[in-house]
């Protein structure tokens, strides 16, 4: 499958998803987290879901995050270069939706890239061999290119893998693990 067909796809199959299956596939997801071997990190990068995509909510990773004391991350778009700048989220850091349907920081303490321990990709659909598919603008081929070779890249995902994504190129970069509902993808 290419990326065109898989987008279409999988966000068709979002799309026909309850609210209530929305919410409870995302919890699930979320307590598959506690198994990966990704506790011991300080520095999670966390993507604030887009509601209108039916992207996987991740307040119940946040929640878990906190609970933990991590220190969570949070990007902003630049939609002029396609890049994202990110800010550590404390109590004082104020979420906007912007007109794109993401809640973005407009305050807060600006965050090196080289920090970031784990990030949390959103994607339509990835392969069985941890190739990911967004939404094609590439904000998350060119921020992952910048971390820490040591930077652990975790794709969460409602639906499994497909076989192949025929059309990966090579700035494309490869997840690390993929969190479903049902099972925990490793590609390391």
């Amino acid at each position: 499958m290419n990326k065109f067909k898989a987008r279409i796809k999988y966000q068709s199959l979002r799309d026909n998803l309850s609210t209530d299956d929305l919410l409870n596939q995302s919890i699930k997801i979320a307590n598959n987290c506690l198994d990966l071997p990704i506790w011991d990190k300080n520095y999670y990068h966390l993507y604030m879901s887009i509601k209108n995509k039916n992207e996987v909510d991740t307040n119940p990773i946040l929640n878990i995050l906190n609970g933990k004391d991590k220190k969570v991350i949070v990007s902003k778009s630049n939609f002029k270069d396609l890049t994202l700048s990110n800010y550590i989220l404390d109590d004082d850091t104020i979420l906007k939706v912007n007109k794109y349907g993401i809640p973005e920081p407009i305050n807060g303490n600006q965050i090196q890239s080289s920090k970031i321990d784990i990030v949390f990709i959103p994607l339509l659909a990835f392969d069985k061999n941890g190739n990911r598919v967004g939404y094609g603008k590439g904000f998350y081929d060119r921020f992952l290119k910048n971390l820490s070779p040591q930077t652990i890249k975790i794709g969460l995902s409602y639906f499994g893998p497909e076989n192949n994504i025929d059309d990966i190129e090579k700035h494309d970069i490869l997840l690390d693990y993929c969190i479903c509902p049902q099972k925990v993808f490793n590609f390391l």
